[in-house]
């Protein structure tokens, strides 16, 4: 088995990035979900209710972010996340944290793009290294366990025999040709290359290059997993997720992939080697 992906989401619920290669931090890698939006009430903003987002494109070029949106009439925009000035007390789930709001400019931009009302005015929030997140002591393996701005976890694997195995029961179950649900509306951090699906179910301590991981958590699926990640469009047959709950449910959701927590930091890179240590 090997890594055959390896991907970042500066902007949670925006488009990611492909990499070569990644360094692994606590709370994952590096730039991924370390920024988010967050609407007049500094509640954290997705896909789930602004599909839109997903035509959101972001490109990292050192310490500058830029932004487009397919939309001739809205310019690119180009800026640096900064670590110092305001700060806006936000929420994202259950966690209460203090972000670092980054202007006024990149927020007017965020609003044209994703064409909120002048009522819906939104901000974008850095994360603030004196803020930690923690993750939910169920599954966290250290005291010191934290992640950035995704959903729960610092990284979420996924596997291509999963992939391939949901991708067949879809066809099994709809009498018209559909296209094949590609890896990307599942937003992995990682994908590995197998030729077993659903093998990573089995798995509690992986290493990946030189990082060891702890495999805590399947991850429940929810609507994103149905928008394309260009277009933001929904699904109208409602897939994967309507094929995943008719052979994925579990206590707790439908799921499909793995969240990870690292052991140690070090760098990944694209081919490197998946071993699995330890299974459950």
């Amino acid at each position: 088995m090997k890594v055959t992906g390896i991907f970042i989401h500066p902007i949670k619920s925006c488009q990611r990035i492909a990499l070569e290669q990644a360094e692994v931090t606590p709370k994952g890698f590096t730039w991924d979900r370390e920024l988010m939006i967050v609407d007049h009430r500094q509640q954290f903003m997705t896909q789930r209710d602004y599909p839109q987002m997903a035509k959101i494109q972001v490109k990292l070029s050192g310490k500058v972010i830029s932004l487009s949106v397919q939309d001739e009439s809205l310019e690119p925009f180009n800026f640096e996340p900064q670590l110092t000035g305001n700060t806006l007390a936000v929420k994202i789930w259950r966690d209460n944290t203090i972000a670092i709001d980054q202007g006024d400019e990149v927020a007017i931009w965020l609003q044209k793009a994703l064409k909120l009302s002048p009522m819906q005015p939104c901000r974008l929030v850095r994360q603030s290294p004196q803020q930690l997140r923690r993750i939910n002591p169920n599954y966290a393996r250290r005291s010191e366990d934290q992640v950035s701005f995704a959903d729960g976890y610092p990284f979420l694997l996924t596997n291509t025999a999963s992939l391939e195995e949901l991708n067949r029961k879809i066809a099994e179950n709809n009498l018209i040709n559909i296209s094949e649900v590609p890896m990307i509306r599942f937003r992995p951090n990682i994908v590995i290359e197998s030729d077993c699906p659903f093998v990573e179910d089995d798995w509690k301590l992986i290493k990946i290059g030189e990082v060891y991981f702890d495999v805590v958590k399947p991850c429940d699926r929810c609507i994103v997993t149905t928008t394309d990640q260009f277009t933001g469009k929904r699904d109208e047959l409602k897939e994967p997720l309507k094929t995943l709950a008719t052979f994925r449910r579990q206590a707790g959701g439908v799921m499909f992939g793995q969240n990870m927590i690292p052991q140690n930091t070090g760098v990944i890179h694209k081919e490197d080697q998946v071993q699995c240590l330890e299974h459950q």
